[in-house]
């Protein structure tokens, strides 16, 4: 790392516990510009725990953009001001010396805060549990050009794929709505041959799980897609819906 020390105010959220008032805290850091942004947060804590202090709590594990957990919203933005990536890769270059950075946890419903920057996603784990998977036996392994896939689906397939499950979609939206996750799950499993035994069964399933667990509706404002570290698509938000009615109409015998 090399560089002059930026000189930053922090408004942390710390919050003791799920039932706890939480309240905004000031903070103040000199960090060099080439540390990530959760090196800065590292830093901060240790110099808490130095004077006996509390230290922030905060998610993390690969650090390499790779899962998602880090994900905070800085100064009103999930993930932080730059486009597709995630807080972990945000670096402190990308602020000036002697800005105020906001930082809070994700907000929404369905992920209450269990402690300062840390929410519980569990909602996301019960939607895929719902029926994100792919259960019907399909036998060994075949071979790799045994089941014929055109380029154009399997790219879009992959790219719904490519969701990690962060949640700043939801913590983006005005209304909490987790359509662009769920609807990058079901198009992941929709677009390829192996997902389409199961396809009625699993849209209605994980979109009224979404339902129950509290999530908001979307109103196709973008955001999502916007604030996505991976940018995931809204077009499987169209898809999502494409496959819910065609799910409804068949349990209902309606043909469209």
């Amino acid at each position: 790392m090399s560089g002059k020390h930026l000189n930053l105010t922090l408004k942390i959220w710390r919050q003791s516990g799920p039932n706890s008032v939480g309240s905004f805290i000031d903070y103040k850091v000199s960090i060099l510009p080439d540390a990530s942004f959760l090196e800065m947060l590292d830093e901060l804590n240790n110099e808490l725990e130095s004077k006996s202090e509390e230290p922030v709590a905060f998610e993390s594990d690969c650090r390499e953009g790779i899962c998602g957990t880090c994900g905070l919203v800085i100064n009103g933005e999930p993930h932080g001001p730059l486009r597709k990536i995630t807080t972990c890769q945000l670096h402190m270059r990308n602020f000036k010396d002697g800005d105020i950075i906001w930082v809070e946890p994700f907000r929404a419903k369905a992920f209450p805060v269990i402690k300062d920057l840390v929410i519980d996603r569990s909602a996301f784990d019960e939607i895929i549990q719902a029926g994100g998977y792919i259960s019907v036996d399909t036998g060994g392994v075949p071979d790799a050009n045994e089941i014929l896939i055109t380029k154009d689906i399997a790219s879009e397939a992959f790219d719904s794929a490519a969701c990690i499950g962060c949640g700043a979609c939801v913590a983006a939206c005005k209304n909490a709505s987790a359509m662009l996750f769920v609807g990058a799950k079901v198009s992941h499993f929709a677009l390829l041959p192996q997902g389409k035994p199961e396809k009625y069964r699993r849209v209605e399933a994980m979109v009224a799980k979404m339902d129950e667990l509290g999530f908001g509706s979307c109103t196709n404002t973008y955001a999502c897609e916007a604030e996505c570290p991976k940018g995931i698509s809204v077009r499987n938000i169209a898809r999502l819906n494409r496959e819910y009615f065609s799910a409804k109409a068949k349990s209902q015998n309606v043909e469209v």
